[in-house]
């Protein structure tokens, strides 16, 4: 350790906060020295937020989204319809897709995408979990709600060539949501305009 160098909890802290996505190690310094400046009744209550948090968070059982029931609000909703199906990757896609007020259907959360360079394929994300939902009769369209990057687009065509011999209709979200954008960023105007105007696979 050089005298530059942070002293070694302060360096401990900084390691697991850049584990963090998005946080490189000038961030990771930056959160570190605000949480040590911060009372210690804040850390406690910091602390057992994110503990709590994991503790009482599970994914539901019928489409992968985050839940503190064996069903999600979104599933337990007799008002939405089953027939339509949203597919996204992550739990916060749901969040980003809801704050849009256009869709009253349901999801299904992949938890991931294809991407043979990580080593991802077909079985790893929740593909197999949305055929079977399919089976069950009562879906009629997918919207396939992937990230527009390369991986997106993949498990969008991948799941459009699985589900079109079963009779459903599968759709894409449009290109209102630029190439190479999160959904969790995107704003609620350009993923409703993407949702009107979504096309078959």
């Amino acid at each position: 350790m050089t005298m530059g160098d942070p002293i070694e909890p302060v360096s401990t802290l900084i390691n697991q906060l850049s584990r963090l996505p998005g946080i490189g190690t000038r961030t990771a310094q930056r959160l570190a020295y605000h949480i040590i400046n911060m009372g210690e009744a804040q850390v406690r209550e910091l602390a057992e937020a994110i503990f709590y948090a994991k503790k009482k968070i599970r994914f539901c059982t019928v489409c992968g989204n985050i839940s503190v029931a064996e069903k999600c609000a979104i599933c337990a909703d007799p008002s939405r319809t089953d027939e339509i199906v949203c597919v996204v990757r992550d739990a916060k896609d749901v969040l980003a897709m809801e704050r849009t007020r256009e869709f009253s259907g349901k999801y299904h959360v992949l938890g991931g995408t294809i991407s043979p360079m990580e080593g991802i394929g077909p079985d790893q994300i929740r593909i197999r979990a949305l055929l079977g939902r399919i089976q069950e009769g009562r879906v009629k369209e997918i919207i396939l709600a992937t990230n527009p990057d390369v991986e997106g687009e993949a498990t969008a065509v991948y799941i459009s060539r699985l589900v079109k011999p079963l009779g459903v209709r599968a759709t894409r979200i449009a290109h209102g949501v630029p190439v190479g954008a999160d959904l969790e960023y995107t704003d609620e105007v350009t993923l409703s305009k993407a949702l009107e105007g979504r096309r078959d696979m």
